[in-house]
């Protein structure tokens, strides 16, 4: 392997970059702190160009004693940060199992205190003060990078659903990429130069220059380690938890925390639906509101650092009972034993694929989510959502901001009927929001994309007839239940988990909690608190076993 070239100065990124979020980002250590993590490690030097670990591959703690350590885009050798003396490597994948996104290449007389990641993760479990500075640094470097867009990956084509597929992928699991759109010619130019671009379609260049054309969500997980976790087939673990959303967030972290080996696997993200919602304000202990991604990077954070391994995207398929526990099938037919199950699989909207066209134009101006990248496609247009719940209340402000006016078809005579009170209050005043009652979508239309959207007005019983170049369907609750059938799960009629008790199901051993859980009240903090509080019996039923 050869060495990487040494840094320009003109051009490359200190660690002490002041961007706003130095402090959190490039901490000091104090004596105690050094003291722990000289107890952990050893210290090493490295020749000048040394390539301490390249992109795609694991990587431990250094803390540079003195030269530095400059960490290199490998797909075109670009210095993206040095790391000076008194500062060290890593961010959040470290402790998730991801590789690195970026090389680490050493400067000229360079020491280092080398700390491996077994270490790391007993000093962040034991050493409550330098586990909370490491944690705030590595979240913090991710969301730098985040923003930066800066982790030797690139997402290229054209602006389509497929690249807003991948796109939307990234941006909920927090990885670091930069866009280049096929329009954008220098650009485009540009990276064509480092590697063999497709002349069509969707493309994934990792840092390592490997190009990935028509990928899939998996794919991309795969390039960059994240669907990986440290799970090998036949994995074991105390707690398998299926779903990320706020109750199996929740789980995780309550589990992991009480000392439990677990697992938690999720088909798309961690966050679930609430993980799309752009503010959450009626969660207690938020006053200004929170992201339901920020929500969901926190609790995953929390989770890391208790020693929950994340699986994503991995769907199951099925589930056995055997005498020491449960085989659990993954749709990579990797099989996970595990002693306990929790299911917190969530729900998802109900689609309308029997409307002439809405099927036809999905990613393409239809939508079952309201983030920045379908609301950045619908800019200066309008747009309509359907559904009355909180999640379609949420959804039509945050598309205030990038849509001309936003349409919300209600069925009912009223929003209060099935949403909270002060978002029902701020839709029915906001200048750029229209509620319509009693009215039900008819018909989308478009060639390329989303053109136009009738609906039929219940109350004037006639047919509307808009320009629209976005539609959000927030209706209904269908329960994510379908791989529980054969396993002997009692569903009622609507296909939701049946419980009773401390969130029991029909099968010893499986607990099911959160939306998918018949009864529940569909609310974040209901959720975490069927999460946190079903804990409680998977002890108890570990410990009859």
């Amino acid at each position: 392997m050869s060495s990487a070239p040494a840094p320009d100065e003109r051009t490359r990124y200190s660690s002490r970059r002041a961007d706003g979020v130095d402090a959190e980002s490039w901490p000091q250590f104090g004596e105690d702190d050094r003291r722990l993590l000289e107890a952990a490690g050893r210290v090493v030097s490295a020749e000048p160009g040394e390539i301490l670990w390249d992109g795609g591959e694991p990587y431990d703690l250094y803390v540079v004693l003195a030269g530095g350590v400059c960490l290199v885009d490998r797909r075109d050798d670009r210095v993206v940060v040095v790391v000076e003396p008194g500062d060290f490597v890593g961010e959040l994948g470290m402790l998730m199992g991801q590789p690195a996104f970026l090389a680490g290449v050493a400067m000229a007389g360079t020491t280092l205190l080398r700390v491996g990641v077994a270490d790391l993760r007993r000093i962040i479990a034991t050493a409550v003060e330098l586990g909370d500075v490491l944690l705030s640094a590595f979240d913090a470097r991710r969301r730098m990078l985040s923003r930066w867009g800066e982790g030797g990956l690139v997402l290229a084509g054209d602006d389509d659903v497929r690249l807003r597929r991948l796109q939307e992928f990234a941006e909920r699991n927090h990885v670091p990429y930069r866009l280049v759109l096929r329009s954008d010619a220098p650009a485009w130019t540009d990276l064509a130069a480092t590697c063999a671009l497709p002349a069509a379609g969707a493309a994934v260049v990792t840092g390592q220059g490997q190009v990935l054309t028509e990928p899939t969500a998996r794919d991309l997980a795969t390039a960059v380690g994240l669907d990986l976790g440290g799970l090998a087939d036949h994995a074991w673990c105390d707690l398998l938890v299926v779903g990320a959303g706020p109750a199996g967030l929740a789980a995780a972290v309550y589990g992991a925390s009480e000392g439990l080996d677990v697992v938690l696997v999720d088909d798309v993200a961690p966050g679930g639906q609430a993980g799309t919602s752009s503010r959450i304000e009626n969660y207690l202990g938020f006053p200004r509101g929170i992201s339901g991604r920020e929500l969901a990077r926190s609790a995953m954070v929390q989770a890391v650092k208790f020693g929950a391994r994340l699986v994503c995207p991995r769907s199951v398929t099925g589930l056995s009972r055997g005498p020491d526990g449960f085989l659990v099938r993954l749709d990579d037919q990797t099989g996970v034993a595990a002693r306990a199950v929790v299911v917190a699989s969530g729900v998802r909207y109900r689609r309308l694929a029997h409307l002439p066209g809405v099927a036809d134009l999905e990613g393409r101006g239809v939508y079952y989510a309201a983030t920045e990248i379908e609301a950045r496609a619908c800019l200066g247009r309008d747009v309509v959502v359907v559904g009355g719940a909180n999640s379609a209340g949420q959804a039509a402000l945050f598309l205030t901001r990038h849509a001309n006016r936003v349409h919300v078809l209600i069925r009912r005579d009223d929003l209060t009927e099935t949403m909270s009170s002060y978002l029902a209050q701020r839709l029915t005043h906001h200048e750029r929001i229209t509620v319509h009652p009693r009215s039900e979508l008819a018909a989308a239309r478009g060639e390329d994309r989303l053109t136009h959207l009738t609906w039929r007005d219940g109350i004037a019983h006639r047919d509307v007839d808009v320009e629209a170049g976005g539609l959000f369907l927030m209706i209904g609750a269908v329960p994510r239940t379908g791989w529980l059938r054969d396993a002997g799960v009692e569903l009622d009629d609507k296909g939701f988990v049946a419980t009773h008790g401390a969130f029991e199901t029909s099968v010893p051993g499986l607990f099911a909690v959160g939306d998918v859980r018949a009864g529940s009240v569909k609310r974040v903090a209901s959720a975490v608190g069927e999460g946190s509080v079903v804990i409680s019996a998977v002890h108890a039923f570990l410990a009859a076993a």
